[in-house]
């Protein structure tokens, strides 16, 4: 254990990005659970893993191949909802399948592939640099208003489905352009923290803090500081131990949403 690394600047730039989408996923993971899209983060995130890999072969910069993959996938499950609602869950499964292989195939095959994409899957943090928070800080500040302004439209949709339909308009482009943001986030996320990191901080804060929020502000409040404290326990953790990043911060996650629902559970009048 070196306890020294916690104070060590190089290490600065790297905690300050991932604690910036430490806040920030969890805002994008409440509004996925409200609509029962969580697995959407998980496709988002595969598909800018693969996106930012192909940028790699390609000499092209990372920061445009990983959104520009997340986006088309946020176009092509928006497409599949429209036609059919029974393809829903199928758009994920299909995308999340199509983002796993095109990055398997292209680590396998190409040595520079091969590193970023462990980086990518195993989450490792601490070789980012004041770019990447840059572009965190960037995408919180573009993200959080975004977020505000969609938010009533989208409770609207989802507690009224009727309320757009009954004046003639339709909701198709509030949810692309939910989808689009979401997307993005995941996609600046995932060459920061990882593909799993990201979505573990999309899908478990908003879980944890579900039971104990007596409002939707208080839920989003609460998941985004279970998520900013979760980050910088993980982060602190692993650079001690000497660690993974990603793993450290998904097993901290799991540890909190179980504790969150055996103490809901334990304690029913106070988490309603």
């Amino acid at each position: 254990m070196n306890l020294e690394l916690l104070s060590d600047p190089l290490f600065l730039w790297p905690c300050l990005t991932g604690l910036v989408f430490a806040l920030l996923l969890p805002l994008c993971g409440a509004y996925l659970r409200l609509r029962g899209e969580w697995l959407a983060a998980l496709s988002y995130a595969q598909m800018a893993a693969a996106g930012s890999l192909s940028a790699a072969a390609l000499a092209l910069p990372l920061v445009l191949g990983g959104p520009a993959a997340a986006f088309l996938a946020a176009a092509v499950k928006n497409a599949f909802e429209e036609a059919a609602e029974a393809t829903r869950g199928a758009a994920y499964a299909m995308l999340l399948l199509a983002g796993w292989g095109t990055a398997v195939l292209l680590a396998a095959n190409l040595p520079l592939a091969e590193r970023l994409g462990h980086a990518l899957f195993d989450g490792q943090l601490y070789f980012t640099d004041r770019s990447h928070f840059l572009a965190a800080l960037g995408a919180f500040a573009v993200a959080v208003p975004l977020l505000r302004w969609l938010s009533r439209p989208l409770l609207l949709s989802h507690f009224y489905p009727d309320f757009y339909r009954a004046r003639g308009r339709s909701s198709r482009r509030l949810h692309l352009a939910f989808d689009l943001v979401v997307a993005g986030v995941l996609a600046l996320a995932t060459t920061s923290v990882g593909v799993m990191a990201a979505f573990a901080l999309v899908f478990i804060p908003p879980l944890a803090a579900a039971p104990w929020a007596r409002s939707w502000r208080a839920a989003l409040w609460l998941g985004a500081l279970l998520g900013g404290l979760a980050h910088l326990l993980a982060f602190a953790l692993a650079l001690v131990l000497d660690q993974p990043f990603g793993p450290v911060l998904a097993l901290l996650l799991v540890l909190l949403g179980a504790a969150s629902a055996l103490l809901a559970r334990g304690f029913p009048r106070i988490a309603a």
